[in-house]
């Protein structure tokens, strides 16, 4: 996903907005306030336009939210099959899930706001969806590794319980931030405790 925000985009870019720019933004909203909080008013002073050249594009906030939920899983569908094709050993495909969403980036921003409204009927079954997705990536890697079935499942949602977790905790500023010298320490810690046997 891109790393711009909305105030960082150039002027002449806030007069052609496409429907994807819209997503994004809303994408970068939810991620900062969470779902409550898209709104087109709102949204449309965020990117410098007015609310009325939202509707040349959608017919309201509801499907905005749809289009951009939508957005958000295929790209991550689409980044779950890359890692799936990746040339490693199940084991490194492991740890590198672990690294990679041990990073706080716009993505794992965006997954804590949508589990903070699961009951929501627009985020639920997307939720739903990506969740299932990468445990059953996480579930394959470990088959590969020797384990059966039940006991990759198990050890699958272990490793994206702890990965939900340090989500959270990272959110509250509770555990090392990349940045931070302890971080690099903390996620080895993860990969020798759930991944390595």
């Amino acid at each position: 996903m891109s790393s711009s925000t909305p105030a960082s985009r150039p002027g002449p870019d806030r007069a052609t907005l496409t429907p994807a720019d819209w997503e994004q933004a809303a994408l970068e909203l939810i991620a900062e306030k969470g779902v409550s909080a898209l709104a087109v008013e709102p949204l449309a002073r965020r990117l410098g336009i007015t609310k009325g050249s939202f509707y040349w594009h959608f017919p309201g906030r509801d499907e905005l939210l749809e289009r951009a939920l939508e957005r958000w899983e295929n790209q991550d569908s689409y980044h779950l099959k890359l890692a799936l094709k990746a040339d490693q050993q199940p084991a490194e495909r492991l740890a590198q899930f672990v690294w990679r969403t041990s990073r706080q980036t716009l993505t794992h921003r965006i997954y804590v706001a949508l589990c903070a409204a699961p009951d929501d009927p627009r985020v639920g079954p997307v939720l739903r969806r990506v969740t299932s997705r990468r445990i059953e990536y996480l579930s394959g890697a470990f088959e590969e590794l020797g384990l059966d079935g039940l006991a990759a499942r198990q050890r699958a949602n272990l490793v994206y319980s702890s990965y939900v977790g340090y989500l959270q905790l990272q959110a509250q500023g509770l555990v090392p931030d990349r940045d931070e010298p302890e971080f690099n320490n903390y996620v080895q810690h993860v990969i020798e405790t759930l991944v390595e046997f």
